[in-house]
């Protein structure tokens, strides 16, 4: 895991891709949400969010 974190990090580094990011720190958030999600009872009202 820490392999493509390093490789990822690398790539955005010398390329100047910066902007990514954000971008990838918002999909892994929102991917742990559903997933921690989908077993509790708070799983209704975060489904009605999207």
């Amino acid at each position: 895991m820490f392999d493509l974190l390093k490789d990822l990090w690398g790539f955005m580094r010398e390329r100047k891709k910066f902007w990514l990011a954000p971008i990838m720190i918002l999909l892994v958030l929102l991917g742990g949400l559903l997933v921690l999600a989908q077993g509790s009872a708070v799983a209704p009202f975060i489904y009605t969010l999207f």
